[in-house]
């Protein structure tokens, strides 16, 4: 088993042990795909979606926000493309009866050459001195094998998802010389396409109900209100609305725990400009974006951008910011420049104008969009990942910690009686209750204190404050840094401004203005 193997279980393992995560219906052996997120999972997940919405609707004057149903007119799938192309190409191992994404095989075959790449690329760095990458790559011949083969792959794959060329997807696989991770055999079936989205039925008699569905997506919720906001907010183009919400996918591959999910949530902004401009503010928002995810802390070399090979329907321009999982780089965060598709598509098949009179052109016109789109599970997992660590400490000891940025972090501040008495207990609610107004707060007296600071380091909580005998005297505490482990002597009316600038959301959004 491979270190990030061994990461990835240690992630899921702590998520379930520390009340982030569990597995949906688990007394019944659990529904595949689908979770539950426990008590400190609802938290952080919370305050992710709260700095995203605070980032977007409260820093932006010209966005706004709204909360659409998660049903809706079954004709609006058909005017957004859903019910005929919103589909993924699937194919069968025919020893192990194991399904795939067949885009998937190849993706992950393409990231197997190029981490060879990277590899030689290492280890020539090592042999030579003043080593030049550029020169190695033009000179070397195995590093030119390997990329050429990518390049061949790409584009061949490029050009049968635009041709919809199913057979070529499959010989792609076929000459590639992929294999199945269970069998290990090269006996695949056709490649055939599978639509993503759930049906149901609205009525209380099947036979007379009409088939519904499961948004796919949170957007559609957004377009068919375009009017509706614009008028009622007198919003002027350039504007956008956001959206959280829950959506739903029939995927044909649920895997990798949180990251790839049948239930799962979206965090998406549509911004509504001239046509023409889509350029610009398509490059503003991946700015942006980037600038949101970089104002966390994380490893910036774990994020990168990853241009698509296949344009969906509706884009001229689309990219992912790719995050590096356990698993590998994947898609975190799309911004797509999808220009008016949506509203065109929708004016067509309702029969309503979806169009906005601009009194500085003096004329109508149906917006351009450029779209942001998250997923708050995959930011979620993004966030466990980058930030659970095992260290080695001075003394030879080892902790685990997750250093979850401060404003995130589910419980903000831990108040420990360092016993439970002699007036501590009713000290250290004083100091809970104070605090608890601002932020969620625990409190525990059970167990020495320094296990009580390793079980909230293992769930992230920035600061422990301790109640001693001394507290009681002079109206101090021991306050300790999470991610430090120091210790200071604070006076208890000192706490509030001395956490506020690391633990309140502000932190972040400063950043972004």
């Amino acid at each position: 088993m491979s270190n990030q193997e061994d990461l990835f279980k240690n992630l899921i393992s702590h998520c379930k042990e520390y009340g982030f995560i569990f597995q949906s219906s688990e007394i019944y052996d659990g529904l595949s795909a689908v979770y539950d997120y426990g008590q400190n999972g609802t938290l952080l997940k919370n305050n992710i979606r709260q700095y995203w919405w605070q980032s977007m609707v409260q820093l932006n004057e010209n966005i706004v926000g709204i909360d659409a149903a998660i049903f809706m007119h079954p004709t609006t799938w058909k005017a957004s493309g859903h019910v005929d192309a919103f589909s993924d190409p699937l194919i069968d191992n025919k020893d192990s009866k194991k399904r795939y994404r067949a885009d998937v095989l190849i993706e992950e075959h393409v990231a197997k050459i190029e981490a060879k790449i990277e590899k030689e690329v290492e280890k020539a760095a090592k042999r030579f001195e003043g080593f030049d990458e550029k020169m190695f790559r033009s000179t070397n011949a195995r590093v030119l094998e390997y990329q050429k083969s990518a390049d061949d792959i790409n584009a061949r794959f490029k050009k049968a998802l635009n041709e919809n060329d199913l057979a070529e997807v499959k010989q792609i696989i076929i000459d590639s010389e992929i294999v199945c991770a269970v069998s290990g055999s090269k006996n695949w079936t056709d490649v055939r396409q599978f639509n993503l989205m759930f049906s149901t039925q609205l009525g209380s008699v099947a036979g007379d109900s009409d088939t519904i569905y499961l948004r796919p997506e949170t957007a559609q919720g957004i377009f068919v209100n375009f009017l509706n906001v614009q008028k009622t907010g007198r919003m002027k183009i350039p504007f956008g609305i956001a959206q959280t919400g829950k959506a739903f996918r029939n995927e044909i591959v649920a895997r990798q725990f949180i990251f790839r999910m049948r239930e799962f949530e979206q965090m998406e902004m549509q911004f509504f400009i001239r046509p023409g401009t889509q350029k610009e503010w398509y490059e503003h928002w991946k700015e942006t974006r980037l600038k949101w995810h970089n104002a966390l802390g994380i490893d910036p070399k774990k994020k990168r951008f990853h241009d698509h090979i296949k344009l969906a329907h509706y884009a001229d321009a689309a990219c992912d910011i790719e995050f590096e999982f356990p698993f590998g780089f994947k898609e975190l965060e799309g911004i797509h420049s999808r220009t008016d598709f949506d509203l065109r598509n929708h004016e067509q098949y309702s029969g309503k104008k979806q169009q906005y009179f601009d009194p500085e052109l003096n004329q109508s016109y149906t917006p351009y969009v450029i779209e942001t789109s998250i997923g708050l599970d995959r930011m979620f997992l993004a966030i466990m990942a980058s930030s659970l660590k095992e260290e080695k400490l001075e003394d030879g000891s080892e902790r685990v910690v997750l250093s979850i940025p401060a404003a995130l972090a589910p419980i903000k501040v831990a108040v420990f009686p360092l016993m439970g008495k002699d007036g501590m207990p009713e000290k250290a609610m004083e100091i809970m209750n104070m605090l608890k107004f601002d932020y969620n707060v625990t409190y525990e007296e059970k167990d020495n204190i320094g296990k009580r600071y390793r079980r909230q380091d293992a769930i992230g909580t920035p600061y422990c404050i301790t109640v001693d005998q001394q507290s009681l005297e002079d109206n101090t505490v021991t306050i300790r840094d999470r991610d430090t482990m120091k210790q200071d002597r604070v006076a208890i009316d000192t706490i509030p401004n001395l956490i506020a600038e690391k633990v309140s959301l502000k932190s972040l959004l400063k950043k972004l203005v």
